[in-house]
């Protein structure tokens, strides 16, 4: 997770974790579960205890007067699990650069750009081209370390290499023991833009491979089970960003459990098009980076956790962090099918860290008391989340295709001067601003309240990927197959049945790029005409128009679908055919649209209404509700979601035991429950210098509610009331991490 230079130079590196489900070999969890985290570069402080099921501790380095050994036992000490985590692009390995490790200078395995330049994470902190050397370190400095303090669990988050990257000397090495021919600066073609990218993706799978099976088989020797994963942002965001990352390839790896899904504000804020609109869309962006996550691990079965962050890398106000927090927090809940997660990213900077108080003033102060209410609430509810059967509402069943190709063709600019290259890819005339040929895919359907699903074409060898798929939306204008075998897999499905949708000219200059469709006897001119071969059609290079294929249908827009989202209006024709695509496949019906998406998870309600829509109509929901989203834990009996806008509410009219007492939702985690006949109390731990704010069922009004603190005082500022509407107690205190405890008679 990126960072800005002066979180870098206080914190030293940045990154995000998470765990597998399994009992820690070293200490057990609070809830003898790990199913929320956070990461974490500094020791357990007061002001700082989430109270998460994992505190992932950031770097093997000794820092300051502690030892990482004494890092890692500060937080087993509360009655966390405790993980690892450090980055493979990035980290604090001044010893590997300036010599101290083996006796030689490394700074030529920085990435560097074709002005010469390193590109710097922070000082003396290049990213990496992460020679087989450099794989040793790892292994040697840091890997055995952690495995020695008895961690069981490894995080190397982001392997990343930057597009612009791709002209230092390591990475020249590099290029003739990959290619078996000299290198080629990337700049000066398409074809040398691919295949520069292509080897970046190589070396972080070779690097992530060689180190994680390493940890595997180290961990073995110690008697161990040693779990390893990858924190890393999602394919759509690395392709937006132009960088170079393994992504969906890693979860066929033997020694890869799974992912952290890195998608925050940062991420889901970079702009997009549509209608002709080029802005934020942060809720959209967000519901399709974390969809393009799930659906690279569910055919493999590894492990996912999503990440919010209630904060963002980039400087700006608490009104701003606090409202694109709560369209990604929705964002991410919306996937009823993984209720793992990353709760927060570096506590310290949130709760300690100083922010602007207003956009347009310069003001700053820490984390205001009602956010980090609310933030809390949110982050107990992650502890609580259940998995559902619970569909997310809207027509299901279509589906874009998504490669990891999408990363070798956004970078350089050919023509243009590399400084004028960053957001754009007009290589020989051809553009792709703000990657519109994904969102021209995807945007015209999630507008429509359609949530449209991401297909990996590097797992369409599962069957499970085709699993209710109906149809299917694919376009080579921006990405490549890598091998022939993706297309005989899509080539059957279609023929058994399924729908595709082939938007694209194939007029992109990627079309002709050294590849396996014109090599090795193979003649075709764009990988497309080998796809339209296998499925028997007419012709190779099919006109606009309708096809048959054995027992399913393939539709061809010979229009790139930038052009969907480019110009006012322009997907009109592009969801004609979707629809028509859909209504007309086996076993669908009528595709239905709206301007929202709505699920029930359990007790909870998660609703999100779109701008820009079939409609500017509200979503109005009647119940007896507790607001998730307020600090204040108001009960409504009537929530009006207006465009533009997210709801998180808990059904308190969902209580099924109205004999037994519990704590429904608060900014504080329970512990040490006892009921018995008219009595209930219990235990709640949250950070210092916070409040808390709980919602108690209860089946009688109460007629004592007695606070007291980890000393047995009573708390004299506690308050509370009582709502018979949801036969809640409002309880409120100040929280402490040593746990208030509540005693409640009636």
């Amino acid at each position: 997770m990126k960072t800005n230079l002066l979180t870098v130079v206080f914190l030293a590196v940045a990154a995000i974790a998470g765990c597998q489900t399994r009992a820690s070999k070293t200490a057990p969890s609070v809830s003898g579960k790990e199913k929320t985290a956070f990461q974490t570069a500094g020791p357990w402080k007061p002001v700082t205890d989430v109270r998460a099921d994992v505190a992932i501790v950031y770097g093997a380095n000794d820092r300051r007067n502690m030892t990482f050994e004494e890092r890692v036992q500060s937080w087993r000490d509360r009655g966390y699990a405790a993980h690892f985590m450090t980055g493979i692009a990035w980290g604090d390995y001044q010893d590997y650069f300036t010599g101290k490790w083996d006796g030689k200078p490394h700074l030529d395995e920085g990435q560097v750009t074709v002005k010469g330049d390193t590109i710097w994470h922070g000082r003396m902190v290049p990213y990496i081209v992460p020679t087989m050397n450099f794989i040793e370190y790892m292994k040697e400095k840091h890997i055995k370390r952690v495995i020695d303090a008895g961690i069981d669990a490894i995080h190397l988050e982001e392997p990343e290499f930057w597009m612009r990257g791709g002209y230092s000397e390591a990475f020249k090495r590099e290029w003739q023991e990959y290619y078996g021919f000299p290198w080629r600066p990337q700049h000066e073609s398409p074809e040398n833009t691919y295949l520069s990218n292509k080897l970046k993706y190589h070396l972080y799978y070779r690097a992530l491979d060689e180190v994680f099976t390493f940890a595997r088989e180290y961990g073995k020797s110690k008697g161990m089970d040693v779990r390893c994963y990858v924190p890393t942002h999602s394919l759509v965001n690395y392709s937006s960003w132009q960088i170079v990352s393994p992504e969906a390839s890693l979860a066929s790896l033997p020694c890869v459990d799974g992912y952290i899904a890195q998608v925050w504000t940062g991420t889901s804020r970079e702009p997009t098009f549509f209608n002709g609109i080029r802005k934020e869309r942060v809720f959209e962006t967000a519901f399709l980076e974390y969809g393009s996550m799930e659906s690279m691990t569910r055919p493999t079965g590894r492990k996912m956790f999503f990440l919010t962050d209630p904060i963002e890398d980039w400087p700006r106000d608490w009104a701003d962090y606090k409202k694109n927090y709560q369209a990604t927090f929705t964002a991410q809940l919306l996937y009823p099918m993984i209720a793992d997660y990353e709760v927060m990213p570096w506590p310290d900077r949130i709760y300690e860290g100083l922010y602007k108080t207003c956009a347009a003033c310069d003001t700053k102060e820490k984390i205001p008391r009602f956010y980090a209410t609310q933030m809390q609430v949110m982050i107990n509810t992650l502890n609580d989340m259940p998995l559902s059967d619970h569909r997310v509402t809207g027509t299901h069943g279509i589906g874009v295709l998504m490669s990891n190709s999408l990363m070798f063709q956004r970078f350089p600019t050919h023509g243009k001067k590399p400084e004028e290259a960053d957001k754009g890819n007009m290589e020989e005339g051809y553009e792709d601003p703000q990657f519109s040929n994904f969102y021209g895919q995807t945007l015209p359907l999630l507008k429509r309240g359609i949530p449209v699903s991401s297909v990996h074409i590097e797992n369409t060898g599962f069957p499970d990927t085709w699993k209710d798929l109906k149809v299917l939306v694919m376009s080579y204008s921006n990405m490549k197959p890598m091998e022939p075998e993706f297309h005989q897999n899509i080539a059957q499905w279609v023929k058994n049945g399924g729908t595709l949708v082939y938007c694209g000219k194939d007029a992109d200059p990627y079309q002709t790029v050294m590849e396996w469709w014109n090599t090795g006897g193979n003649t075709y001119k764009t990988p497309s005409m080998h796809l339209f071969e296998l499925m028997g059609l007419p012709s190779v290079t099919p006109e606009t128009g309708e096809y048959a294929c054995g027992k399913g249908k393939v539709y061809v827009i010979r229009e790139d679908p930038k052009n969907f989202v480019l110009n006012p209006d322009n997907d009109q024709a592009y969801f004609a055919t979707v629809r028509k695509a859909f209504e007309t496949a086996p076993g669908t019906g009528k595709l239905k649209t709206g301007n929202s998406l709505y699920l029930e998870r359990g007790p909870y309600i998660i609703a999100s209404v779109m701008d820009e829509s079939v409609s500017n109509d509200p979503l109005t929901l009647k119940g007896v509700y507790i607001d998730l989203f307020d600090p204040a834990l108001p009960v409504l009996h009537e929530k009006r979601v207006n465009p533009g806008e997210q709801a998180f509410l808990y059904n308190a009219g969902q209580v099924k035991d109205k004999d037994k007492p519990a704590v429904l939702c608060g900014a504080s985690r329970v512990y040490d429950e006892v009921a018995k006949k008219g009595f209930y109390s219990f235990i709640a731990k949250s950070p210092a210098r916070t409040d808390n704010v709980s919602r108690v069922y209860l089946p009688k009004q109460p007629k004592d509610v007695k606070v007291k603190n980890a000393a047995g005082e009573a708390v004299v500022t506690a308050e509370h009331s009582w709502d018979e509407a949801s036969h809640t107690c409002l309880i409120k205190f100040e929280n402490d991490p040593d746990g208030i405890r509540t005693e409640i008679n009636w």
